[in-house]
């Protein structure tokens, strides 16, 4: 069995065998700081995991919009 193992094996497998797999969630972590989230997707995205409506509406905006319904 003549098995390539260069540099980048080595790393993988440092990198499988240390805890911190592929399989982790530790890849991926949302924004913390809301003016750091740039695409308007992935506002209205976020906005919706953490329970609030994005783009923020006064309260004219909303009797307006009931207003346009309403008819």
């Amino acid at each position: 069995m003549n098995e390539l193992r260069n540099r980048a094996w080595r790393r993988f497998k440092n990198r499988i065998n240390s805890g911190r797999g592929i399989g982790t969630d530790d890849c991926w972590k949302p924004e913390k700081n809301w003016k750091m989230v740039y695409l308007r997707s992935e506002k209205l995205s976020r906005a919706r995991q953490l329970g609030f409506e994005y783009p923020r509406k006064d309260i004219r905006q909303l009797l307006d919009i009931e207003l346009i319904n309403g008819e």
